[in-house]
C-alpha cells in the first residue's frame, strides 16, 4: 500500500486509525423442484460451514499480518453460519488479559480489543420461481498500519461470487508529534485499486465514494454469463428452448436487482 508523504512524520504514540472493510457477496442458482432447493441448501452449509469459514478468516489475518486472540464460531439450523474473530496488530504479551467467554455460547465473544473478523452467511431460496441466493457478510476491521485491504483479493477468490459489494472507510485519526492530526495514513481514490486487473475485468463496477470522508463504495456485478454454471443438478441440454430464456431472464432479473438494490418491473417485493 503506497504510504503518504505524512507517514514519514513521527507519530505521537500509537496509530489510532480504525479502518473496515465489508465484504458483501451473493452466489445465485436456479432449482427446478423444492427438494433441489434443499439439497442446494445442504450444499451451501457444507461448502461455507463454520469450520471451512474459520479457515478462510484465519487466512486473512496472515494476510493482513494480524494475530489472532480469539475465535467463536457456530454452525446454523437450519441453515447458515457465524465466525467471529478477535485480532490485534501485534503478539499478546502472556500477561495480557484472556478471553472470558469461557462460560458464554459458542456464538458470543466478548474481548477486550480494537480489532475483529467477521462473517455471517444467509443461504435462502423463493418458494415459487426456483431461484436460490446465498449471501455472505465479511467484516475486516482494524486499528493501527495494517490494512484489511490488502486481504481483499483473497476474500473474491474465497467465494464463487455473481455480486458483490465492498465499502471501505477509514475512522478516527492519529497525531504527529507535533500534534497535528492525521485521518488517513495511504492513498486511495477507489476500492478497485485493490482489485488485480483480472478480476475487474470480469465485472461491472460502479463507485460511489465520499472522499471528504474517507468512505468508499464499489458494486461489482459479473459480466459474463452461462446459464449451465446458475443450473443446480442438471445442464442446459435438459431445458426447452422456452425454459432456457425463462430461467435466463428471471437470473438476470435478480441480479440485478440485487445489483441496483430495487424491484424491477412489477417483480416481487
Amino acid at each position: 500500500m503506497k504510504q503518504l508523504s505524512e507517514q514519514q512524520i513521527m507519530l505521537h504514540g500509537f496509530n489510532n486509525l480504525t479502518k473496515t472493510l465489508s465484504f458483501n457477496m451473493f452466489d445465485i442458482c436456479y432449482t427446478k423442484t423444492r427438494k433441489e432447493r434443499e439439497a442446494y441448501l445442504v450444499y451451501i452449509d457444507e461448502q461455507y460451514n463454520a469450520d471451512r469459514l474459520t479457515h478462510i478468516l484465519t487466512n486473512v489475518s496472515d494476510i493482513i499480518g494480524a494475530h489472532v486472540i480469539n475465535i467463536a464460531k457456530q454452525d446454523y439450523v437450519p441453515q447458515g453460519a457465524s465466525v467471529t474473530m478477535l485480532v490485534s496488530e501485534g503478539p499478546i504479551d502472556e500477561d495480557s488479559p484472556k478471553s472470558i467467554n469461557e462460560s458464554l455460547p459458542n456464538s458470543v465473544v466478548i474481548q477486550m480489543d480494537k480489532s475483529h473478523i467477521t462473517v455471517h452467511t444467509y443461504p435462502e431460496y423463493h418458494p415459487d420461481d426456483g431461484i436460490c441466493t446465498f449471501r455472505a457478510d465479511i467484516d475486516v476491521s482494524t486499528c493501527g498500519e495494517i490494512s484489511p485491504l490488502k486481504a481483499l483479493d483473497y476474500l473474491i477468490s474465497s467465494f464463487d461470487t455473481d455480486i458483490m459489494t465492498i465499502d471501505y472507510r477509514v475512522r478516527g485519526f492519529t497525531r504527529a508529534i507535533d500534534g497535528r492530526k492525521l485521518f488517513i495514513d495511504h492513498e486511495i481514490s477507489s476500492i478497485q485499486d485493490y482489485i488485480p486487473d483480472d478480476v475487474r475485468e470480469q465485472y461491472d463496477m460502479i463507485d460511489v465514494n465520499v472522499y471528504q470522508e474517507n468512505i468508499f463504495h464499489t458494486k461489482c456485478k459479473l459480466r459474463a454469463f452461462d446459464l449451465d454454471n446458475y443450473l443446480f443438478g442438471y445442464t442446459t441440454k435438459e431445458l426447452s428452448g422456452e425454459e432456457e430464456k425463462r430461467i435466463t431472464d428471471a437470473l438476470k432479473k435478480e441480479m440485478d436487482e440485487i445489483f441496483y438494490g430495487k424491484n424491477i418491473d412489477g417483480s416481487r417485493s
